[in-house]
C-alpha cells in the first residue's frame, strides 16, 4: 500500500482555507505519485483556536464527511481524515473520519484523552467509546489521536483486535518532540504493527508543532520521517506480509499471560 502523509501547517481558525489547501495538496499527490491512502493531521479544520471552536467547529461532521467523500471518490483514494473540531449534542469533540476509495465513511473515532497542557478539557469533550479496527483495501487498521499515544492500553487493544497498521494523527508540540518519537517507536515494537503518523507543523498561540511525521516498521525500523517543524509531504509504501512475519518470529501475542496482569 502506497501512502502520502500531509505534515500540514494548518491555517488557524479558517476551515474553508484549510479545505482548499488539502484539496490542492491531494490533487498534486495524485498527479505525482498516485497514492492508495493519504493521511491528514489532527484538528486540520480550525487548528488550536480552541476559544473560537463554538463557531468554527463542524456540525456532526457534515461538511467534513462530504468533503472527504468527494475527494476519495474523485481520485479513488482512501483517506485517513486526520481529525477535526466537531460539534455534537453534548459539545465539541475532536473527531476523526475515515473514508474509502468509494467515498464511503468506514470509521469514526472521538479522541478519548484530552491534553491538559493545551487546555483541551476546558473546551472539548473526550470520546466515550473504545477504539475499534476498520478495514481499507481489506487491511485491518486503527487510529488514535495525539495524546492517546501516551496510553499504551489503547493501542494494545487495537492490536489485539487484529490491527496491522495504526495511524497517529497529531498536533504534537516541539517542546515534547523527544516523547513524540520515543513513544511511536515503543508502540510499533510492542504491538508489532506499522505505525504511521501525521503531525502538524507551524505555530498556534505561541505553541510550535514538531512535524517529524514518522513511518515505523513493525520491527521498530524507521522507514521515513518528515522534516522537523516544517510543512512537508511524507511518502512511503508498506508491505503487510511483514507484519505476519514479525509476529511469527517474535510471538509476543502468544506469550501474553493477561490473567497475571493488573487490571
Amino acid at each position: 500500500m502506497k501512502y502520502a502523509i500531509y505534515q500540514m501547517d494548518v491555517i488557524v481558525a479558517d476551515p474553508a482555507a484549510n479545505r482548499d489547501k488539502i484539496k490542492r495538496w491531494i490533487e498534486q499527490q495524485v498527479k505525482e505519485d498516485k497514492p492508495d491512502t493519504i493521511v491528514l493531521p489532527e484538528m486540520w479544520n480550525a487548528g488550536y483556536a480552541l476559544d473560537q471552536l463554538d463557531h468554527l467547529a463542524d456540525s456532526n461532521g457534515e461538511i467534513t464527511i462530504a468533503f472527504l467523500s468527494e475527494l476519495a471518490k474523485q481520485h479513488q483514494i482512501n483517506i485517513i481524515g486526520g481529525s477535526i473540531a466537531n460539534k455534537k449534542a453534548k459539545g465539541i469533540y475532536n473527531t476523526s473520519y475515515i473514508v474509502n476509495r468509494d467515498g464511503e465513511l468506514v470509521h469514526q473515532y472521538d479522541k478519548i484523552h484530552l491534553v491538559p497542557m493545551l487546555d483541551e478539557p476546558k473546551y472539548l469533550i473526550g470520546g466515550e467509546e473504545k477504539g475499534t479496527v476498520f478495514a481499507l483495501d481489506r487491511i485491518k487498521m486503527g487510529i488514535i489521536i495525539c495524546y492517546d499515544l501516551r496510553f499504551p492500553e489503547l493501542m494494545r487493544d487495537l492490536a489485539l483486535q487484529g490491527a496491522e497498521v495504526i495511524h497517529v494523527v497529531a498536533q504534537w508540540p516541539t517542546s515534547r518532540k523527544d516523547h513524540w518519537t520515543a513513544l511511536q517507536y515503543a508502540r510499533a515494537i510492542e504491538n508489532q504493527c506499522y505505525l504511521i503518523s501525521a503531525n502538524g507543523s507551524g505555530v498556534c498561540n505561541g505553541t510550535a508543532f514538531a512535524g517529524e511525521s514518522l513511518v515505523i516498521h513493525p520491527s521498530g525500523e524507521l522507514l521515513v520521517a518528515g522534516k522537523q517543524e516544517e510543512e512537508s509531504t511524507v511518502r512511503t509504501s508498506i508491505d503487510l506480509a511483514e507484519v505476519a512475519e514479525i509476529r511469527k518470529n517474535i510471538p509476543v501475542f502468544d506469550s501474553r499471560v493477561p490473567h497475571l496482569y493488573s487490571v
